[in-house]
């Protein structure tokens, strides 16, 4: 896994996973609470699971304990199996964001590199559309942030589904 950053409104994250790109697609999409660690939350109780509705349109929220909800993202593109893109909808006071013209973009890709090989390119951008404090997103390509993220995505994906 790589991270690099182009411009400081710009993070960028890879990760390549021994799986078809369907299957890499469908995991993302499909099995994100196994994807986003616990820990990371902004609600007030834990959280019990995460839900990312996969269609344009849909949103990403976590559901906690008492059964309230938290949204923090939209989904602005869903084209399976070769590209999602969701809002950011958290503030640099990690906080929700209910103005969508002070949220950044995350956008996934899902390339094929061979039939059991799949290159998936995290971009997250237009930090700066934050305001004030944007900033301290830009630590957000280091451990605890999106390689985190492709790391747990990348061990989900290259291990076969429990039942349901």
């Amino acid at each position: 896994m790589s991270t690099t950053s182009q411009d400081r409104t710009r993070l960028q994250a890879e990760v390549r996973v021994d799986v078809p790109v369907e299957h890499a697609f469908r995991v993302f999409t499909e099995r994100f609470d196994e994807i986003k660690p616990r820990e990371h939350n902004l609600m007030a109780v834990p959280i019990e699971r995460t839900v990312l509705e996969p269609y344009a349109g849909g949103t990403i929220y976590d559901v906690g304990t008492d059964g309230s909800t938290c949204t923090w993202a939209r989904v602005l593109v869903h084209e399976p199996p070769h590209r999602l893109v969701i809002s950011w909808d958290i503030s640099p006071r990690w906080q929700v964001e209910a103005d969508p013209s002070r949220t950044s973009e995350v956008e996934i890709r899902f390339i094929a590199e061979t039939p059991e090989r799949t290159q998936v390119l995290l971009e997250h951008r237009h930090l700066d559309r934050h305001g004030e404090g944007w900033e301290s997103f830009t630590s957000l390509d280091a451990g605890g942030g999106w390689p985190l993220y492709l790391e747990r995505f990348r061990a989900t994906a290259e291990r076969p589904a429990t039942g349901a």
